[in-house]
């Protein structure tokens, strides 16, 4: 049987080789990272902010769905890390599915945090992911101390990190706003400035990853 912990999300970090969730369990000084996308980022921190849209995104679409069928969110679970790639599950309760015999889900960790950001639901991951992946925290503290910036853009050994506990990055924040403007323009019908706005959104994106190769 596997030994989980409960983890927090640490911080977000923008690295040359993409965005990464420092996911650190509860009591260590050790964090894991775990690579994700961009899209999935925004997701997060739009949970992680509480921030409001008039149209449901994916993940609020999940849990609405859970919610009308009397199904709760307990806990999210890192559970292996193989070939590289990690692997996390969700555990729902509710129903017929008990404490004994929950439902549980194969899930991308990324979407397993979107989700756990805004339901505030325990986050697990597996001691063996742990003792495979985790970096102590004093590598990320001393790269923060290297420089004097609270926003904390510091590029050391290929990789450029953000505080943590920081708010979002001025460029994470104009991603998250025009993700706002996106559903409203579509929730209003205006579909040539939706149009307009993905356009852009997509070029940032494009963007992001040119410069990260």
């Amino acid at each position: 049987m596997q030994n989980m912990l409960n983890a927090e999300i640490w911080t977000i970090v923008q690295t040359n080789d993409g965005n990464a969730i420092l996911l650190r369990p509860c009591g260590m000084e050790i964090a894991v990272p775990i690579f994700i996308g961009q899209l999935e980022i925004q997701s997060i921190l739009i949970g992680r902010e509480g921030l409001n849209l008039p149209r449901p995104l994916t993940h609020d679409l999940f849990l609405n769905i859970f919610s009308s069928l009397h199904l709760n969110l307990e806990q999210v679970e890192v559970c292996e890390l193989q070939d590289n790639t990690f692997h996390a599950r969700l555990i729902i309760r509710g129903g017929e599915f008990t404490a004994e015999s929950p439902l549980v889900i194969d899930s991308r960790p990324s979407d397993a945090f979107a989700l756990a950001v805004r339901k505030n639901c325990p986050i697990f991951i597996a001691s063996a992911i742990i003792e495979q992946a985790g970096i102590p925290l004093d590598f990320f503290i001393e790269i923060m101390e290297e420089t004097d910036d609270p926003g904390f853009a510091c590029q050391s050994m290929g990789r450029l990190f953000t505080a943590p506990g920081s708010r979002m990055s001025p460029a994470m924040e104009k991603h998250v706003k025009l993700l706002e403007q996106l559903n409203q323009a579509v929730a209003d019908e205006e579909y040539e400035r939706a149009a307009e706005i993905r356009d852009i959104l997509n070029q940032i994106t494009e963007k992001d990853e040119d410069s990260a190769l």
